[in-house]
Parts: C-alpha cells; structure tokens; sequence
C-alpha cells in the first residue's frame, strides 16, 4: 500500500471518529435538553415534609369568607406546590366515607376518558410516589423497592405501577379517592377550550359530577349565574398556570344537612319550597366552604382542579360572634353582580329563617 492512501486513510478514520463524537455529543444534549423541564418540574415542586405530624392533633382550617356583596370573581391568591393535600384530624373519617361513595355511586363520582389516561397517569405517580410520602411520612410510605404504597392510617396498600389503560386509571383514581379528601378534575387544552378528562369527586355540592366529565370549561359551569363575566378571564388564566405556581380560592354556600355528598342541584324544582323556621334543625345546618386550588402537571400539562370540603356549624359561627356577618352574606347574594346566585345557591328555601337566626340575640 503507498504512502498517499495509508495517509489518505488515517485521515477518513480521524474525521470519522470527529463526526461520531459530534454526533454523540448533540444526542446527549438533545437528550439532557429533554429532560431538563423534569429536572426542572422537580425543583419547583420541592415538597416540605412535615416530619412528626400527628394527623389527630391537626384542627380543620377555618376559613371565613363571608362579604356584605357578593361579586362573581375568580379571587385567587397564591399557593404552595407542598399545601396541595390538606390534612387534619377528620381524616380517616373522611376517606372512609369516601371509599364507601365510592362503592355505593361507583361511575357517577369517577371516570377517565382515553385522552385523559397519561394526566392520570401522572397525578397518580406524582402523588403516591413523590408527594404523599415526602408530605406526611408519618402516614403514608412506600416499601419493596417502591413497588408498594402503605396508608399507615387506614392500613391499606397498593401497587404503585402506573396505569397502562382507562380501565387501570380509574381503579387509580378510586385509589386516591379513598387516599386524600381533596376532589379532583383533570382538564386539558384544546383550541375551543379547557375540556374536563377525567374526575374523581365523592364530596359534590348541588351537581352531578359525572355530567361533568368530556365538558369544555364554559360548558360545566352554563348552570352558573353571570359566569360570562369571568368565563373568558378563566380560559385565559388556565392557559397561563405555570409549573409550581399554584393559586388558591374559597367558595361558600349553606345547607340544611351534613351531607358531605349532595348532588341534586341547589336551584332544583324544590329550591321555590321556603323552609320555615322551625322546619330547619340549626345544629344540623352548616356553611359549606370549599378551599379550591388549581396547578398544572409537569409532562402532560394538564391542569388539576382539587378542592376540600369544610362544614362549619353555623351555631358556631354565630358563638364567634359572626351571625349579623353571615346573615349580610347571605342577603348579599341577590346584590352584586351576580344576583342569580340568590337561587342558584338554594337561598330561596332557607335564607329568611337562617339569617333571623342568626341575627336573633
């Protein structure tokens, strides 16, 4: 072989080897590149564990968000990735209420459609596998190389395999029904809107969940008083949540019951049926708030609507001096700029009685 091909040929092998490393080199940033937003995701979402926490001990947040008028608006403040499940001591009560609902209502307070399977996916892995056990060691943990989840509260256990279908995602969502309080809607994108992909919501107030489930934004809250006043301010808001920028609001309505699961609408053929005073038992009618937050998900983007259920006695609120406040509250739903929610929320059948209660010295 001459001189000129030997050299020729070691000079191929050197440009060879140049491009094989380039290559390599732009395969491992492209694949360092894709996984940055995880890497990223992670950091935002840095969970706060509650080392020692006595879940028993833990009194329910109270919360007061009785106004004179009341004014449709979305009211959002911001929220901690780490404050997304609230626990306190009416836990277990809770969560075996739910998984009793669950048993009971079956499709009707669950359900996932197939373009909602990877956010469940995702909700189901983030929450057993990375927030329960950091959040609340002393409550949940997982064991067998991670392959398993233990509620050291209710003493049960589950696989913690992703779901691989629809059939698998809504065993999941069953699974943290009976896990958390907080209900939960999935909702994705689309050019027409946020559309609701999958739920699981044992605690309803005035509303049947599963009509809710294949609904764009607009169309699961039609039933609601001057919503066209902040309809497209939500679109556009549920378009910009960011990753670990959760926000927070609270809702309120009363009811004449301490039923947790309450689906027959608040402004039903009954709601023009007004209750007399002594038609309503006042140790068993309560103010019925919901802490509602919404995020997004990292990888599917999907935006998750949880909220938590409190009952407040209203012989309570009015033991705190707040009876004139909340009987203003209640009057003030035919004012503002939503006087619908008058009989949206049921006013019609126990204002009168509840606010002279109320008031009466």
């Amino acid at each position: 072989m001459s001189p000129i091909v030997m050299v020729l040929g070691a000079v191929l092998v050197i440009i060879s080897s140049i491009h094989m490393l380039a290559s390599s080199r732009r395969r491992n940033s492209k694949a360092s590149h894709s996984d940055r937003p995880d890497q990223k995701a992670k950091d935002v979402l840095d969970i706060k564990p509650l080392n020692g926490l006595d879940y028993k001990a833990v009194e329910p947040n109270q919360f007061r968000p009785f106004k004179p008028i009341f004014h449709i608006t979305m009211a959002l403040q911001a929220d901690s990735p780490s404050e997304l499940i609230t626990i306190d001591s009416q836990y277990l009560d809770r969560v075996s209420h739910r998984r009793q609902l669950i048993a009971e209502h079956g499709d009707m307070v669950h359900a996932c459609l197939s373009s909602g399977l990877e956010a469940v996916r995702e909700l189901h892995q983030f929450l057993i596998r990375d927030y329960l056990p950091t959040r609340f060691p002393t409550m949940f943990r997982l064991r067998d190389q991670d392959r398993q989840f233990d509620n050291l509260v209710t003493g049960r256990s589950f696989p913690t395999a992703a779901p691989e279908n629809v059939e698998e995602a809504e065993a999941a969502l069953r699974m943290l029904a009976e896990t958390v309080e907080e209900d939960m809607f999935l909702l994705l994108g689309e050019p027409e809107g946020h559309r609701a992909v999958a739920f699981v919501c044992c605690f309803p107030s005035g509303f049947d969940p599963s009509t809710k489930v294949g609904r764009l934004l607009r169309e699961i809250h039609a039933p609601v008083p001057s919503y066209d006043k902040i309809g497209p301010s939500m679109e556009r808001f549920f378009s910009r949540i960011e990753v670990g920028k959760n926000v927070k609001r609270t809702n309120w309505s009363m009811q004449t019951h301490s039923d947790l699961f309450h689906y027959d609408r608040h402004d039903g053929h009954t709601s023009e049926d007004v209750l007399k005073a002594e038609d309503i038992d006042m140790s068993k009618t309560y103010a019925r708030i919901e802490l509602q937050t919404l995020s997004r998900l990292p990888k599917t983007r999907a935006v998750l609507f949880s909220f938590k259920t409190y009952l407040y006695p209203v012989e309570d609120l009015k033991k705190e001096g707040l009876g004139p406040q909340v009987a203003d509250a209640i009057e003030g739903l035919k004012t503002g700029n939503a006087p619908g929610m008058w009989k949206y929320k049921g006013a019609p059948q126990w204002g009168e009685p509840i606010c002279k209660y109320l008031r009466a010295g």
